[in-house]
């Protein structure tokens, strides 16, 4: 979606009509690797995560907390919107722990947990009307910037706001929803249930991106997010306003 204008400036104007407060979380993987392969650093993902050494973390940095982010909170601010692009190190609002190098040594990659969300300070922003744009970077506490999946993220938020407010979290790629065949749209699962998660890995119907996607969707289900919804950029507005077939909801 990042790298789809049209795409973009819908999301972007949906979100300027939205009543309620939101937080918008972004990744930018695709700009990622095409900085990558233009600097000479080859990117190397394993199950949908990327791989980060220091060059790559470098890369993240410029891509995800520069670029996109930037980008994104000038568009929201000329639709109205007082949008502040944050990373987990900016007022110390996530912290992670870098990821265990066993079975997979994924280098600079970090795993928030909840429990470290900087909730008070993010409810004041909230609060006095401004929307938190976060992308897809955490740190240790101890200086280190480390490479964080945005679904991951998203997640964390809504599970450390959950307590607070009636959460609604939404993912959005380049599908309807969850496809029984990726290649036919009318094979969406319209109310995916926990139960179903596993077969449906298992058939591979669940794979690559999707894989951390549904594990993050599930765990906040599971922890007092009241909705999770699975979709595209163009049927956004329709699911957040709760019209029925516009995307997929995971359920208990």
């Amino acid at each position: 979606m990042l790298d789809d204008t049209r795409l973009l400036k819908q999301v972007l104007d949906d979100l300027a009509k939205m009543a309620e407060p939101f937080i918008l979380v972004h990744g930018g993987g695709k700009r990622a690797t095409e900085l990558g392969r233009a600097l000479g650093v080859p990117q190397k993902m394993i199950k949908g995560r990327r791989i980060t050494n220091t060059a790559t973390l470098d890369i993240a940095l410029m891509a995800y907390a520069g670029e996109i982010n930037k980008k994104l909170v000038a568009g929201l601010q000329a639709r109205g919107v007082n949008a502040l692009g944050l990373t987990g190190v900016d007022g110390n609002m996530l912290k992670a722990k870098i990821r265990d190098i066993t079975p997979i040594n994924y280098g600079w990659v970090g795993d928030p947990d909840p429990k470290d969300l900087n909730v008070s300070l993010l409810k004041c922003l909230l609060n006095q009307g401004v929307i938190p744009v976060f992308c897809a970077m955490t740190h240790d506490g101890c200086g280190q910037m480390l490479n964080t999946n945005a679904d991951t993220i998203a997640s964390c938020l809504a599970i450390g706001l959950a307590d607070h407010y009636a959460i609604k979290l939404f993912y959005l790629f380049e599908k309807d929803g969850v496809l029984r065949n990726v290649n036919d749209s009318s094979s969406m699962i319209e109310n995916l249930h926990l139960s179903q998660i596993d077969a449906l890995i298992e058939e591979g119907v669940i794979q690559g991106g999707m894989l951390p996607k549904m594990a993050n969707a599930a765990s906040a289900i599971q922890q007092g997010v009241q909705e999770v919804l699975i979709g595209s950029a163009p049927n956004f507005w329709g699911a957040i306003e709760t019209k029925p077939k516009t995307a997929t909801r995971v359920v208990v």
